[in-house]
């Protein structure tokens, strides 16, 4: 007996219905999802292939559906020749990892005649025969990056006008103090010599007259103080004899004034700095030193000053208390935010740290002179990184 095939079970409806529920709500999807849809195919031999493309091919990268699939490696011409290396290196690190492939750049539209950036999502899964498929999905970022672009250019330009308004508010510093120490001082040491000429033609006269030039020539002498003191605020003068000197002086004068042990040291005399550099290094120092005495409770500081290939280290320690996340945020905390932004100037980082034992840790990186081209420019990215700030405020 021949055998008589058997005739195939007619398909179940309601398995009918809910397969064709589930592709309506699949399609219903992927067209009200921003971007394009897809799956991409990349084989053993480097062939590639996009078994699915949804709707948003041509609006996205300017291509029909048939097109890319008629010629899937189209697209690789799409991208611009320096994003392709960044491209092909993602997907093969995907695909060997068979981690998510997350890549942006930058392709070419020629139906428009513009460049357009796209990101691409997607997950990697393997299949029979070494190949790998990708399940993705891929959107325009060109605003986005525009945006980025236009941020940047506003911190570039911000930082310029920082640096700026610095050089000025040195200079008019330098001008006062100089002034100060030129014309008042000069005055007042005329008025203490007038003061000596009395005093010496009184000798034998009223003991009252005699007390009163004794108190007019120590009132000069307490001004002449003054006037340096201000002076020396206003701009030291051993800045003019670079950051090391200047440093050296100032941690001194922090120790006597507050009675916090405080020592310095650098890895070389010239330290490689430029004017403005230097000015600026000097007043994170003050500014961070400041601090220091007003909110640390302190009883050691540490400042060491380093030169390290083409960039420069200043580091400010000490063993204080240090104060919460909380106070460190506050609106008025204007001490942190000027550092910063002077580092910023300098195109470098300010980092903020926990010191071994207790206290904080203020570490300047900037780069030396000879290597600071572009400085402004690159503040526009400039690192300021935060961990653990434990006592500026």
């Amino acid at each position: 007996m021949s055998a008589t095939a058997l005739p195939a079970p007619a398909p179940d409806p309601s398995l009918l219905a809910e397969l064709e529920q589930v592709r309506a709500r699949f399609a219903a999807i992927v067209s009200n999802t921003p971007g394009l849809v897809y799956q991409f195919v990349l084989q053993p031999d480097g062939q590639v292939s996009f078994p699915y493309l949804s709707d948003g091919c041509q609006a996205l990268l300017g291509v029909t559906t048939a097109e890319l699939h008629a010629a899937p490696q189209r697209f690789l011409e799409l991208i611009l020749p320096d994003d392709r290396p960044s491209y092909l290196e993602a997907m093969r690190a995907s695909a060997a990892a068979l981690w998510s492939w997350n890549w942006e750049g930058r392709i070419w539209v020629d139906a428009w005649k513009d460049v357009k950036w796209i990101n691409l999502r997607s997950t990697p899964q393997p299949l029979a025969g070494g190949a790998v498929r990708w399940d993705g999905i891929m959107t325009n970022i060109t605003d986005s990056k525009l945006e980025q672009a236009e941020v940047r250019h506003s911190r570039a330009r911000l930082a310029e006008l920082s640096a700026h308004t610095d050089r000025v508010k040195e200079q008019e510093r330098t001008r006062i103090a100089r002034e100060i120490h030129d014309e008042l001082g000069g005055n007042l040491t005329a008025i203490k010599m007038a003061v000596a000429m009395l005093a010496a033609r009184l000798d034998g006269a009223d003991p009252a007259l005699r007390e009163k030039t004794d108190y007019v020539d120590g009132l000069v002498d307490r001004t002449i103080d003054a006037v340096h003191r201000i002076a020396l605020d206003l701009r030291p003068a051993l800045l003019d004899l670079g950051l090391v000197a200047a440093l050296e002086w100032q941690v001194g004068e922090f120790a006597k004034q507050t009675g916090i042990a405080s020592s310095f040291s650098a890895s070389q005399r010239d330290i490689g700095l430029d004017n403005d550099q230097a000015t600026a290094l000097f007043r994170i120092a003050q500014e961070a030193l400041t601090n220091i005495a007003k909110h640390a409770h302190a009883s050691k500081v540490t400042v060491r000053l380093a030169r390290l290939r083409q960039h420069v280290s200043l580091k400010i320690s000490d063993n204080g208390n240090g104060i919460g996340q909380a106070d460190r945020s506050k609106p008025a905390s204007f001490g942190l935010r000027g550092m910063a932004e002077r580092a910023r100037a300098l195109g470098g980082t300010l980092t903020l740290s926990h010191a071994s034992g207790g206290g904080t840790v203020v570490a300047i990186k900037i780069k030396g002179a000879g290597a600071q081209d572009g400085a402004v420019r690159a503040a526009a990215g400039a690192t300021i990184a935060e961990e653990n700030i434990s006592t500026m405020k």
